[in-house]
């Protein structure tokens, strides 16, 4: 059974499959979800990060949902979480990351009931540039991405600002490198290539093989290079599929909305853009990416205009066969979470 959960400006929406259609259930209306993950030890239980309303938790696969964390986690602006998939905690839930705006990096190695401050990421060099666009005066933890292979390893995109890491499970911290990405939305390791590093960034595509000692920008085929989403196929980390725009506008306003859907299946190869079942790109908001982490070449894919998958890596889509109200064809969807 496959189930998700996506973020939309106002509300999860958490979607069940079933041998004869889908189940869809809304749920923490109101809360302007940012971050969601599931934690692998006991997928029953998700996080979810929302922007003035702190952190929740579920416990049934996202019917039902409890705040936590607001004792300890010092902004209500919870604009990332993430869940390690190798370490595990003193319960029976993985290690747990939270990021906040203004930045600020928090684990729990209990399921959320006590905190720990992640302090040493604001002692980096860079971190007195770091500045979001449209609220200079501030910035945030937009991803967390646990290495698939080093269960001490986490790398941290600072919107804007700076990709950074950790090798020890945050006790010291290794700021940006030169010619790396600056404005990452969204880093990706893989299962299947240790030391690979994906950053699609407000700055263009980046790629490194030796945990971002060293990058490159392999962008050849792009047209757009304002990158948002990011999914790579779970067996494959050749196969990488994003979301572009030309810039923020187009990004992320209902007015200037104008995105698309790029592939490529091997590297070296050129950039494609893909829309056989995708919305076309105007009145389209960039589009978040995830996939399945268990289905080799299952993709989802959610935007304004719907939910969609795809079966062949990124080649071709098809909507999911959901109810889509009027008033999410303008709303911006921030988080897609994907349960195999």
């Amino acid at each position: 059974m496959t189930m998700l959960i996506a973020g939309m400006q106002k509300s999860l929406l958490v979607f069940e499959s079933s041998k004869i259609r889908w189940k869809t259930h809304e749920c923490l209306k109101g809360t302007h979800p940012q971050g969601i993950a599931y934690d692998p030890r006991n997928l029953n239980r998700a996080y979810c990060g929302t922007f003035g309303n702190g952190l929740w938790k579920t416990d049934d696969g996202g019917k039902n949902w409890d705040s936590v964390g607001k004792d300890s986690i010092s902004s209500p602006d919870v604009m990332s979480v993430s869940v390690n998939p190798l370490k595990r905690g003193n319960d029976e839930f993985n290690e747990v990351y939270v990021g906040t705006e203004p930045t600020a990096l928090y684990k729990s190695n209990d399921g959320g009931r006590s905190w720990e401050k992640m302090s040493a990421l604001n002692n980096l060099d860079s971190s007195t540039s770091w500045s979001f666009p449209p609220r200079p005066w501030t910035n945030h933890v937009r991803w967390i991405e646990p290495d698939i292979k080093n269960p001490d390893y986490v790398f941290v995109a600072i919107e804007a600002g700076a990709l950074v890491q950790t090798h020890d499970d945050g006790k010291t911290w290794r700021d940006r490198v030169d010619q790396g990405p600056y404005d990452t939305h969204i880093p990706a390791t893989h299962q299947k290539a240790p030391k690979r590093l994906y950053s699609s960034a407000g700055d263009d595509y980046f790629e490194s093989f030796d945990y971002g000692e060293t990058w490159k920008r392999p962008t050849a085929g792009f047209r757009h290079h304002y990158l948002y989403g990011l999914a790579v196929d779970s067996c494959d980390p050749q196969t990488v599929i994003v979301s572009a725009s030309l810039g923020p506008w187009e990004a992320h306003s209902l007015e200037g909305a104008e995105s698309l859907v790029y592939r490529r299946s091997n590297d070296g190869e050129k950039w494609e853009a893909v829309s056989k079942g995708l919305p076309e790109p105007r009145g389209t908001m960039i589009t978040i990416l995830a996939a399945n982490p268990k289905c080799a070449g299952e993709i989802y894919a959610v935007n304004n205009r719907g939910v969609f998958y795809s079966t062949d890596s990124g080649i071709s889509w098809r909507g999911l066969d959901i109810p889509w109200p009027k008033e999410y064809l303008s709303q911006h969807a921030w988080a897609l979470a994907v349960r195999g």
